[in-house]
């Protein structure tokens, strides 16, 4: 770690990491137990969110095998419903059992993440800390190419000038009527961002969380993070340099990931 980002880290308040562990996957089933350069790709995330200096870390799963294998890595883990709509409402639940409340800052951790970079949860805790007027905070970073701009499958989000989030969209936002009337290239002077799924909330939120109904947003872009815009909730968003290393979200990522992983051991 650089010094600046220890100086960062040594200035952060206290924190807690959940890990939403579905066992279910509708496109790699099991992936979180998956072997990736020697451990399941689950301890892997353990392990980086141990790294991070968090109060508490704990796995929250809704499936014994994922249990099992998380005790005997020696993770703190704890069993949640098994009728959760997203990893926000599994959260939520968690810190109810935690007895986390008010002010405590949480940090959602993907299982399915083993490369996020530490210092991505470190940016996000200290904006969230920084805003009294918001309850949650996320990630983004500067969309480089066209053909992201362009692919649903790229979040985009803009922000109000206290970098509090207007809107996500799979859609290409901000739209430039006149530049692309012609070409639709896109304008390298244009600010266009996308989304880094990295969620950190005040335990307050998420107790209203699951008081929330399905935003019709929501509904159509399938981004769970409407459902609090719809209510009004202050979203703060901090930069990143690039995107992180991608996740684990098929087979063929899996493979990819071993083969680089397997190289820098």
């Amino acid at each position: 770690m650089s010094e600046s980002h220890s100086h960062l880290s040594n200035e952060l308040p206290e924190f807690h990491i959940v890990i939403p562990a579905r066992y279910a996957s509708q496109r790699f089933p099991k992936k979180l137990l998956a072997p990736l350069a020697g451990k399941p790709v689950l301890q892997w995330v353990y392990e980086l969110a141990l790294r991070a200096g968090a109060s508490t870390v704990v796995i929250a799963t809704d499936h014994k095998d994922i249990f099992s294998a998380a005790s005997n890595f020696g993770a703190n883990v704890v069993m949640t419903r098994d009728d959760h709509e997203n990893g926000t409402e599994r959260l939520a639940e968690v810190a109810q059992l935690m007895g986390w409340f008010n002010d405590e800052i949480i940090v959602n951790v993907q299982g399915d993440e083993p490369l996020l970079p530490v210092d991505i949860i470190h940016t996000a805790v200290a904006a969230l800390a920084k805003d009294a007027q918001a309850d949650m905070a996320t990630m983004a970073c500067r969309i480089q190419h066209q053909e992201d701009f362009f692919n649903a499958n790229v979040v985009k989000l803009v922000t109000d000038e206290k970098n509090h989030a207007l809107y996500f969209s799979r859609a290409p936002i901000p739209w430039d009527r006149d530049g692309f009337s012609g070409t639709q290239d896109l304008n390298q002077a244009m600010p266009v961002f996308r989304h880094i799924g990295l969620y950190v909330y005040r335990a307050r939120l998420l107790a209203q969380y699951s008081q929330m109904p399905i935003s019709p947003l929501e509904k159509w872009e399938k981004l769970e993070q409407l459902r609090l815009l719809h209510q009004g909730v202050k979203i703060k968003v901090a930069y990143a340099n690039g995107m992180p290393p991608h996740g684990v979200d098929t087979k063929e990522d899996l493979v990819k990931l071993n083969a680089l992983m397997k190289s820098e051991l």
